[in-house]
């Protein structure tokens, strides 16, 4: 089903892309958000003793109250719009376009933390 998975990794790094923009937006009206860690990065940290990929940022994610609103809610993410397309031919490669890109790291492990 999911031939193509390498895709998951473009997918978080392209979340922790958009952490950073968002910290750097916040920065514009609050400075004090860069200034505790003013080195933006996104780090990819292979472990192949463990089997593990980490990736990590220094970006700031989604609020709880953001998550509930936009995570596995059909009408609000784009979680329905992806289904379809998947239904109508469309190719799982295409999974960020509707703002689900992070689902694909579970179609590539075991487990997601």
């Amino acid at each position: 089903f999911y031939s193509n998975k390498e895709i998951f990794l473009r997918e978080l790094v392209s979340n922790a892309s958009d952490a950073l923009d968002k910290i750097r937006y916040e920065a514009i009206t609050d400075p004090e958000k860069l200034s505790a860690d003013s080195n933006m990065m996104i780090r990819i940290i292979p472990d192949k003793t463990n089997n593990t990929l980490t990736i990590e940022d220094s970006g700031i994610g989604m609020t709880k109250t953001e998550l509930v609103n936009n995570l596995g809610t059909i009408a609000r993410s784009g979680t329905k719009c992806f289904m379809e397309a998947l239904s109508s031919g469309g190719d799982i490669s295409m999974i960020g376009q509707f703002g689900v890109g992070f689902y694909s790291a579970y179609l590539v492990a075991d487990k997601v933390t």
